[in-house]
């Protein structure tokens, strides 16, 4: 596991976006696998540029999102589909049809997870998967005390993490309580993996991901254990290690 802090949020961000264009630089056919919330928009703010600088081309990429809402479709603005296409897909070159993201109004919720995951085999696994993490350790949306052996699969979400998002909905009452999400052994068949971490709220899990003994109560300790890991961390976020 490689540690990198950097000075604030736009040099984790860029720092990021440089990791994603050197990927696709030696690897034009890449599949990546790509995360919502508010860390990694400063990273997507990035590739866009580097696209519109003629710096980096999508056009072969395959992609698929870690998550997304249980009951929230494609049209609802706080559907991770719409988040990826605002801060990135609608920006740049990426092939529509390479473009994979759970479906949250499927009427076989199973059969989406089972056909999601056979996807991502079929794709030949993910070559570099970008994560964040939340205030509990979970990523993706693999809560504390999951199944190291889950692969995706429909989790209840912690009021911890309820409470988290709620700032992107008009009230709490509206934020999903369930989510279709990779699981901990999908994540971690990925070939390369980079975690961000941004701002002091974020201090306490990262210490304890780095310090702490491999735990379900933390799911990213995970981590520990697969060999090609990159957290990348600001100022803040790394101030109690």
């Amino acid at each position: 596991m490689e540690l990198i802090i950097v000075k604030d949020y736009a040099a984790l961000s860029q720092r990021a976006a440089n990791l994603i264009q050197a990927q696709l630089t030696w690897n034009p056919q890449s599949v990546l696998g790509l995360a919502t919330g508010s860390t990694p928009v400063g990273m997507y703010d990035a590739l866009v540029k580097m696209y519109q600088d003629k710096a980096i081309d999508f056009s072969q990429v395959t992609t698929f999102n870690l998550d997304e809402y249980l009951g929230l479709g494609q049209d609802n603005p706080q559907s991770y589909y719409a988040f990826m296409h605002e801060h990135l897909f609608k920006h740049i070159n990426v092939n529509k049809e390479k473009i994979h993201i759970p479906n949250g109004l499927s009427e076989d919720i199973q059969s989406e997870c089972l056909a999601y995951e056979k996807s991502i085999q079929l794709h030949g696994g993910i070559d570099l998967q970008v994560l964040g993490i939340g205030h509990n350790g979970h990523i993706g949306f693999n809560e504390p005390n999951v199944e190291f052996e889950a692969k995706t699969h429909v989790v209840s979400l912690d009021q911890e993490t309820i409470e988290a998002n709620k700032r992107f909905f008009d009230s709490i009452e509206d934020v999903p309580k369930k989510a279709i999400s990779m699981g901990i052994k999908t994540i971690m068949k990925s070939k390369r993996i980079v975690l961000l971490a941004s701002g002091e709220g974020k201090a306490d899990i990262i210490a304890k991901l780095v310090k702490d003994e491999i735990s379900p109560n933390v799911p990213a300790s995970v981590l520990h254990l697969h060999e090609n890991v990159v957290i990348i961390v600001d100022e803040a976020a790394a101030s109690k290690l």
